[in-house]
């Protein structure tokens, strides 16, 4: 029985609870769970298969760093040689990059997707089989215009198609899959490098071609985003989409209007790529704030020189005092485990503490490790305590970075651009972030050849401390708000309200961990 109190609060009715009613309420929740639970597994589905392609970003950048000590020896190449090897490739890529957001609003997410794979695998095979360092050249180009493709719309891919909830999870699965490549690689360097060194090199590039299988059965399984096909004015198939990634059938509605309103006027006005450009460069104080966090922050991820340490970390271990080729490519592997098993802990905290936390604790964690490898490199070079010191210290700053700035600097680009400006937005990003990445690669050496090693890292920590003050200023919580949310909080003049954390949470969360 039940019992309900009348308006006037004087009557008391008593209401028999119906048990059919009670089992009918009951198998609606469960089917209800059960929906929530398949649309869950289809989406965590379509962000695995659209984050393949960054597999071959992480296993080109794990597998060089091993490899060019080998294609020095087999092809005798120049250490200017092989920085413009190792770093052509982000520069490059800003190529792909820019190109990839005018062609997937022309072709769609999926098929840029595709395009990506293939190709980053012609450039892979051209790589392998390359008799010279020019040749070499020609491959190494057209695998970084792959991946600068890739790495810009998997993101851009996985937030549209992503329910709010966990939308900070899936959109990091592209980091997540970046570092599995880079273990990946490093475990190819360690496994081949016993082979001839006129082969074991070419295996160790070849290997990377074997993902492009994966991708071919991907397309058959992934669909369109829905947040393109509303923008081409293809309202049924976006609905069909929605049904299928919602978790609440209910909501789907709800959600597609959310979306034609916030495409609305790009199809009304027929937003040409110059009018998106237009806007970028002449941007509005909203759209302003949105390029400084979003550019800001993918800088800030790469000249803090995590390249570097993942490049070059043969030659980091070496400075350090390891001897032989095989002690020190084994050594990598240990960066390689340790940036993946750090990626994954990012994923089960990303919505559940939100973003800024995360960076806090990852930015902070940086600058202390950077610090500790300058002063490691500088004082304590060539001895058992000076190379235990330098690899925890270069574990701890992939660590760091795995579990902040890493995943979420692609989770903040692909959620705080408005719909018509997305793809050329995050495009740019991943531009600023390639072409960071390139010339930290690119003069390394040279830098560290004229300051040290350890110099470099003390150079290193100075930026990343910089970061500490970027998050703090510039960047907001987005946790839990849809992308219409967030585009309106940037609107707003303070776009951190509602985002501020204070050093109490930071306290929290590293007591939590």
């Amino acid at each position: 029985m039940g019992i309900q109190e009348n308006g006037n609060g004087g009557v008391l009715k008593y209401k028999r609870m119906d048990s059919d009613g009670m089992e009918e309420d009951v198998a609606v929740l469960c089917e209800e769970k059960r929906n929530d639970m398949s649309s869950r597994k289809y989406v965590l589905v379509c962000a695995i298969f659209a984050s393949l392609n960054s597999v071959l970003l992480g296993y080109d950048v794990g597998v060089m760093s091993g490899a060019i000590i080998f294609i020095q020896q087999d092809l005798n190449i120049s250490e200017v040689q092989e920085e413009v090897l190792v770093g052509i490739l982000s520069i490059v890529s800003l190529l792909g990059s820019l190109a990839g957001g005018r062609t997937s609003d022309a072709i769609g997410r999926k098929w840029t997707m595709a395009f990506a794979a293939i190709v980053f695998q012609s450039g892979a095979l051209i790589m392998s089989l390359a008799p010279d360092f020019k040749v070499l050249m020609i491959g190494r180009f057209l695998a970084g215009i792959g991946i600068g493709f890739g790495v810009m719309i998997a993101p851009v891919y996985i937030a549209e198609i992503s329910p709010t909830v966990a939308r900070g999870s899936f959109t990091s699965f592209p980091e997540i899959f970046i570092n599995l490549g880079i273990l990946l690689g490093y475990v190819s360097n360690y496994a081949f490098s016993g082979l001839s060194p006129h082969i074991n090199w070419r295996v160790m590039l070849g290997v990377g071609i074997l993902p492009s299988v994966f991708i071919g059965i991907a397309l058959f399984v992934i669909p369109e985003s829905p947040r393109w096909l509303v923008m081409k004015n293809r309202i049924d198939e976006a609905r069909l989409v929605l049904l299928k990634t919602n978790e609440n059938a209910n909501e789907v509605e709800e959600r597609l209007a959310e979306i034609q309103q916030a495409a609305g006027h790009v199809n009304a006005e027929k937003y040409e790529e110059k009018v998106v450009w237009r806007e970028l460069l002449n941007p509005s104080p909203g759209v302003r704030r949105m390029l400084i966090t979003g550019c800001g922050i993918q800088c800030f991820q790469q000249v803090t020189g995590i390249d570097a340490t993942v490049y070059y970390s043969p030659t980091i271990f070496k400075d350090a005092g390891i001897k032989g080729n095989t002690q020190l490519l084994a050594a990598t592997v240990a960066v390689g485990f340790t940036k993946t098993i750090f990626i994954l802990i990012a994923i089960l905290l990303i919505d559940k503490v939100g973003r800024k936390p995360l960076l806090y604790v990852s930015t902070i964690g940086m600058t202390t490790c950077l610090f500790g490898l300058g002063l490691t490199l500088s004082l304590l070079g060539n001895g058992s305590v000076g190379i235990k010191l330098a690899i925890l210290c270069v574990c701890g700053n992939v660590a760091f970075f795995s579990v902040g700035i890493g995943p979420i600097c692609w989770v903040l680009t692909s959620e705080i651009f408005p719909l018509r400006l997305r793809a050329q937005a995050s495009a740019l990003g991943a531009v600023g972030s390639r072409v960071s990445s390139g010339v930290v690669a690119m003069s390394f050496l040279s830098i560290s050849r004229m300051i040290t090693v350890g110099g470099t890292f003390f150079v290193f920590a100075a930026i990343s401390a910089l970061s500490v003050a970027f998050v703090h200023k510039c960047v907001p919580e987005t946790k839990g708000k849809s992308l219409e949310e967030i585009e309106m909080m940037f609107q707003n003049d303070r776009p951190q309200q509602g985002g501020e954390l204070e050093l109490e949470d930071v306290k929290h969360l590293m007591q939590t961990q």
